[in-house]
């Protein structure tokens, strides 16, 4: 149970809420799982003949990471979605819409950049530790909420 810092009385929290926290929890935990993949998966496509097709015409090996990629978009609206329905916090909801731009929209326009310009592949590798960091650090602070 939660304490009112004013009242000192606990206060009650919804079968719905606490459903809704657990599962941001655990998606948080499954996104940075998803990011540990992620990771392998790039040093993988680089480190394996880069560019080399493989299969059919215009798969490379960097296509895993890609596809894989893509799919952290929606399950970064689904921590964002689950952090409104628990109610985690302001700090968790700001931190869930930056992690939404970041993996959804910032990701992309540096890959794309980074076709005129190397430096914006470094930077998408730089944001990509970072959309790591982010749901390590919700995930530390929503377990550090529970005790």
């Amino acid at each position: 149970m939660i304490a009112s810092a004013e009242t000192q009385k606990p206060v009650t929290i919804s079968p719905f809420r606490r459903a809704a926290f657990r599962c941001y929890q655990w998606a948080l935990l499954l996104f940075l799982m998803a990011g540990v993949v992620q990771i392998f998966l790039a040093g993988l496509g680089i480190f394996s003949l880069r560019g080399q097709e493989i299969g059919v015409p215009g798969e490379t090996v960097l296509n895993p990471h890609r596809t894989l990629g893509f799919a952290l978009g929606p399950a970064a609206l689904a921590i964002l979605v689950l952090a409104l329905a628990a109610r985690a916090g302001t700090r968790a909801i700001i931190l869930s819409v930056v992690l939404l731009l970041l993996t959804g929209l910032v990701q992309s326009l540096l890959v794309s950049l980074a076709d005129n310009h190397a430096i914006f592949g470094g930077l998408h590798a730089a944001d990509g530790l970072l959309i790591l960091g982010i749901p390590a650090y919700l995930y530390v602070r929503s377990r550090r909420r529970e005790s």
